[in-house]
């Protein structure tokens, strides 16, 4: 099924929306909640002890970032209905094409922007903690090919995506809210890789905007 067909099947989305933007104090309360849980544990495993130091030095960073934070929720650019994880595991392939697109359960109506952006930190995002720069600059003119995003908007989706992983610990609320370890072995890539871009937010900038 093509993206034409597919949207004739949806009802329409709005012209813009807003994006909730958690707010500094917001993510160092979160950081002191999940450190509270690691304190009151009997016994420390090598995660445990590994997830306290990050979230130690996730506060640093806050302190130091937070003033960089999106300003404004709503976000710039086209909207419409998007799978939501767009990404290798969830695309098969069969003789060299495309044999279909799975697990639609995060389908909503969001920035096109945010698709790109987060499309390309999963597909070329490395464990090793960074993103190929040169396969994420050939993969967004592509995606802007189908759908036309400015660069002013893929500008304010790249530093979205930016902060919702400095003040997001889903795979630690998943560990010792839900007791569900599945995600845990995703939390120190993940680290590295926040580290690694918020050092380079200017290169990943220009991955994404220098292009015709």
């Amino acid at each position: 099924m093509n993206r034409e067909r597919l949207a004739g099947l949806l009802p329409p989305g709005p012209e813009q929306m807003a994006v909730s933007v958690t707010t500094p104090a917001a993510a160092r309360e979160e950081a002191d909640r999940l450190l509270g849980l690691i304190a009151g544990l009997e016994s420390w495993t090598a995660f445990d002890a590994e997830a306290a130091s990050a979230l130690a030095a996730r506060k640093v960073q806050l302190e130091k970032y937070g003033s960089e934070r999106p300003a404004d929720d709503v976000a710039i650019g086209p909207v419409g209905w998007k799978h939501g994880d767009v990404q290798h595991r969830n695309v098969p392939w069969r003789d060299g094409e495309i044999a279909g697109v799975i697990d639609w359960d995060r389908i909503r109506v969001r920035p096109f922007g945010e698709e790109v952006a987060r499309t390309a930190t999963v597909q070329f995002g490395s464990e090793d903690g960074f993103l190929d720069l040169e396969r994420t600059s050939a993969f967004v003119p592509g995606y802007r090919s189908v759908v036309p995003i400015a660069v002013p908007a893929l500008a304010d989706a790249v530093e979205r995506l930016w902060w919702k992983r400095m003040s997001d610990y889903w795979q630690l609320v998943f560990h010792y809210d839900r007791d569900d370890h599945s995600c845990d072995h995703l939390f120190l890539p993940t680290e590295r890789f926040l580290a690694w871009w918020t050092e380079r937010r200017g290169d990943v900038q220009e991955a994404f905007a220098g292009m015709p």
